[in-house]
């Protein structure tokens, strides 16, 4: 598919090439422009400056939808994962369409808190290193469900019921060891990692729990990984679930709720052609057909595969330049900005906002900060770039601008949010007096 013909069917339309006209009396045509909806990138250059973050506001409403259409036959709640983009503007807009939320620590609660009345009914706290003050926290708010990471992490929580005379009600993460083909900073589900309980030991812990006065079992969680893009680890996982799901039941225990974490990756190569609905409702036959008949409520935590593809990180190219053999487009978003690459080597679609047709080039496209680990391609085929030309950094929706840092004294990069032909900034620009004022 060219470059003009728009995105892959996979991805939300969120940005893709639409004609221009220029003139007032006799209107020319002109190169086609990326867009975000209706909005042109280079009118949010223009007006917010780069390097900057911009997401569609409707991709993400269509990827909730698909998640909703393909687990309508069963109780369940999408508790989006907060770690994957925490914007408010961003929370708000999940919160309007009914979705719950999975924090992993008690900033990321306070940010939930901002945009929705009540955490009783909605949010679940997971992370495997939860402080005393951060659970207080959660119990005060009244969180859903607590998942909890180890019979240490038991022990704090009731401490804390006891001490603030609160109840909470638990699940247990359980460690299934099933790996998962992803990259290994990013895979949670075997037993070399730090993350949850071995499942084989869980029945012990469960007993534990149940003999804790103000703790409530009620449900099991599991999540093995990010970036899984093949459905056969989800369903091993879940059948492992569903097996000590009904052991549980017969040492007495409720319950109620099965986590089935998250994880679903997203096509950041462009290689397939798969409608994202049919990609989530083979996803969701994987992880509900072990759980027939037991009667629980689904709790999901997708991030990357709702907030990736809506997003794009928006840079300029400062200069171009050329090494013996190598040309480097330098541009003024780096690695502070988007660190996926420099941190996972993570492959990120790159497209001109201007389509003009131009002929082909190898490049690396590197950004000003001091580390050669600062680029986002090497040896990548791209149109022809000249110095000033817009670049757009695709499906950087997801561990973007949440991640990003102040290194070389950077200020982080704006966000915006665009609905249709509506541009709002959900995050100013940050300066440099923002980044000095807080030190002595």
């Amino acid at each position: 598919m060219s470059e003009r013909s728009g995105r892959r069917q996979g991805r939300p339309p969120a940005f893709s090439y639409l004609a221009q006209k220029s003139g007032l009396l006799f209107r020319r045509p002109v190169a086609p422009q990326l867009c975000c909806e209706q909005v042109p990138l280079s009118q949010l250059a223009e007006r917010f400056g780069t390097p900057l973050y911009v997401y569609s506001a409707s991709a993400i409403r269509e990827r909730v939808r698909a998640f909703e259409r393909a687990f309508v036959t069963v109780s369940h709640t999408i508790c989006y994962a907060v770690k994957a983009n925490s914007n408010l503007s961003v929370l708000r807009l999940l919160a309007k369409m009914g979705c719950g939320f999975d924090v992993v620590s008690g900033g990321e609660l306070e940010r939930v808190q901002h945009v929705i009345k009540s955490t009783s009914s909605s949010v679940v706290f997971s992370g495997v290193g939860k402080t005393q003050a951060e659970i207080e926290e959660a119990l005060k708010a009244g969180v859903l469900l607590f998942n909890v990471e180890s019979e240490s992490e038991l022990r704090s929580l009731s401490e804390c019921t006891t001490r603030l005379k609160k109840t909470a009600r638990i699940a247990i993460r359980v460690n299934p060891n099933v790996a998962a083909e992803t990259h290994a900073y990013v895979s949670t589900g075997t037993q070399q990692h730090k993350f949850g309980v071995p499942i084989n030991r869980a029945r012990w812990l469960y007993a534990q729990a149940a003999s804790v006065k103000r703790l409530t079992v009620a449900g099991v969680s599991v999540h093995i990984g990010s970036q899984i893009t093949e459905n056969k680890p989800f369903a091993t996982s879940m059948e492992r679930v569903a097996d000590l799901v009904k052991d549980l039941r017969a040492d007495g225990h409720k319950i109620d709720f099965v986590d089935a974490g998250g994880g679903l990756g997203i096509d950041y190569r462009g290689a397939s052609s798969s409608d994202f609905a049919a990609f989530v409702a083979e996803y969701a036959d994987a992880v509900l057909r072990p759980l027939r008949g037991l009667k629980v409520h689904v709790l999901l935590e997708p991030g990357r595969s709702i907030v990736g593809p809506a997003g794009t990180l928006l840079t300029r190219a400062i200069y171009k330049k050329t090494n013996g053999n190598k040309t480097f487009v330098v541009v003024d978003a780096a690695m502070n900005d988007l660190i996926r690459p420099a941190l996972y080597q993570a492959y990120h679609e790159i497209i001109p906002v201007t389509y003009a047709g131009r002929p082909q080039e190898t490049v690396d496209v590197v950004g000003p900060v001091c580390e050669s680990g600062d680029f986002f391609a090497h040896d990548r085929e791209l149109p022809e770039t000249s110095e000033g030309d817009l670049l757009a950094i695709l499906d950087a929706g997801a561990y973007g601008m949440v991640q990003a840092s102040n290194y070389n004294t950077r200020p982080r990069p704006a966000e915006v949010l665009v609905d249709g032909k509506i541009a709002k900034v959900v995050r100013r620009r940050e300066t440099v007096a923002d980044l000095l004022k807080h030190e002595t």
